[in-house]
């Protein structure tokens, strides 16, 4: 009876009709990374609103970083996500549940070697980003405290990629809510009750991380299914690590590359003054949001290709990835035309200074209202993931995303020093590497047609 349940939970991405599924499996993503950025979003409305705004733009001089760990975790257990889809799409429960636990186990090691190296670059990447003298301690506060819950980051993601997999989104998503509850009443506490300012947010966002993890561990342990996660099992199997690392070491190194080169238009940033940092925090968060539906889009084409290729139907994948690119359009156009409108409201949740909500509208509307080419890039690198082709969206990552940033940052940048020519980057190099990914899924769409003949399918 409980197995029955079981299946019944899991999403059939093999047949039947795929908007509706697609989107009720895209929602449950949405909502999971909205809440993952509710954690960043509470602490620095909290320290904003109660503390100060040296202790807001403490918060936001990390978000560069802590979205540099956040990538490269969230790429790596794309391995995880895309090996079990595939191998349950063919049919092969087994080797599925090897994947499942050398996922689990390599998200404990890459966990604890992350947080170990973070701890050790943490004043070296604060004083690489010209963190202001003024806002530097805190800065460092915050970071190291964070850092020691990359561990539990990195097992959620993965527990949470196992589940993607499998085609459940809906219990990544309950346990972020739980930790999220959490973590706004354990900020507030820290402040309002015992006076812990930076380091007591800092604490309670790392403590949220735990409970989050612990609570997809018990679903896990619970469940009656493939991703039953057991204790004997949990050994690392050769085949099942190196096709993990081979499609999710590209997705990670891809994700950073984006860090990176916030990492860049960040320092930049900040030699604008502490008015420029403050609103970049506020306005990263919303795009953050906004980000939520259109990487959702992008990691549910991955997983429902996946299992598609897993069983060689190389024309519903095409299908998928058609619908996955209008699902995306509509929600990227829609959620960055809300934040337009609404782009002063949104702001002053998290200050009254009208200097900085002045220079967030302008980081509004050049990068949530222009937000479609990175619908468009999240869909197609999406998809060729789930062919088990991570290499390629790495690759032209590094040259549109890094390269157009550096240009545009030693040139333009340095010759205008003007916040809106800053902000305009980011929908440049999206659309760039939009251009391109669209060129080279195209070149494998062609050719895998050709090795697996349409004839062999229902249309």
């Amino acid at each position: 009876m409980q197995k029955e349940k079981q299946k019944q939970q899991a999403t059939d991405m093999l047949h039947g009709p795929l908007v509706g599924k697609m989107i009720w499996f895209a929602l449950p993503l949405a909502f999971t990374s909205v809440f993952q950025q509710l954690f960043n979003a509470a602490d620095v409305v909290v320290l904003g609103q109660l503390v100060s705004m040296n202790a807001m733009a403490a918060v936001g001089n990390n978000t560069p970083i802590v979205s540099l760990l956040v990538a490269l975790l969230v790429g790596l257990a794309l391995g995880a996500n895309v090996v079990i889809a595939q191998r349950l799409g063919g049919g092969n429960a087994k080797h599925a549940r090897r994947a499942v636990h050398s996922g689990i186990m390599l998200a404990a090691v890459i966990g604890v070697l992350l947080m170990l190296a973070s701890e050790l670059l943490a004043d070296r990447l604060l004083t690489a980003l010209l963190v202001p003298a003024e806002v530097l301690p805190d800065a460092e506060t915050y970071l190291r405290i964070y850092l020691l819950g990359i561990p539990a980051m990195a097992l959620y993601n993965f527990e949470a990629a196992v589940l993607r997999g499998y085609g459940d989104t809906k219990k990544p998503l309950l346990a972020l809510i739980a930790a999220s509850l959490l973590n706004i009443i354990l900020n507030l506490a820290a402040v309002l009750l015992l006076d812990l300012g930076t380091a007591g947010v800092a604490a309670a966002t790392t403590l949220s991380n735990f409970v989050a993890a612990l609570v997809l561990w018990h679903f896990l342990r619970q469940d009656h299914g493939v991703v039953k996660v057991e204790r004997k099992l949990l050994v690392f199997t050769a085949q099942e690590l190196r096709e993990i690392i081979r499609i999710g070491l590209p997705a990670g190194i891809q994700g950073a590359l984006f860090s990176l080169s916030n990492l860049l238009i960040q320092t930049s940033i900040n030699s604008l003054g502490a008015d420029a940092m403050a609103a970049s925090s506020a306005g990263f968060i919303i795009e953050a949001l906004i980000y939520s539906f259109t990487n959702a889009i992008g990691q549910t084409v991955t997983t429902f290709v996946g299992q598609n290729f897993g069983a060689r139907n190389i024309p519903r994948c095409c299908r998928i990835t058609r619908v996955g690119m209008i699902i995306g359009a509509c929600f990227a156009i829609a959620s960055g035309t809300a934040a337009v409108l609404l782009d002063r409201q949104l702001l002053r949740l998290f200050t009254a200074e009208e200097a900085v909500i002045a220079l967030g509208t302008v980081r509004i509307l050049y990068v949530s209202g222009l937000v479609l080419p990175s619908g468009f890039l999240e869909v197609l690198s999406g998809a060729l993931r789930g062919f088990g082709s991570s290499m390629p969206p790495a690759v032209i990552s590094l040259v549109t995303i890094c390269g157009s940033r550096v240009v545009w940052v030693y040139n333009v940048f340095d010759a205008t020093h003007d916040f809106g020519m800053l902000m305009l980057v980011y929908p440049i190099s999206w659309a760039l590497t939009a251009l391109l990914l669209a060129f080279v899924y195209e070149f494998y769409r062609r050719h895998l047609l050709q090795t697996y003949p349409r004839s062999l399918f229902p249309t």
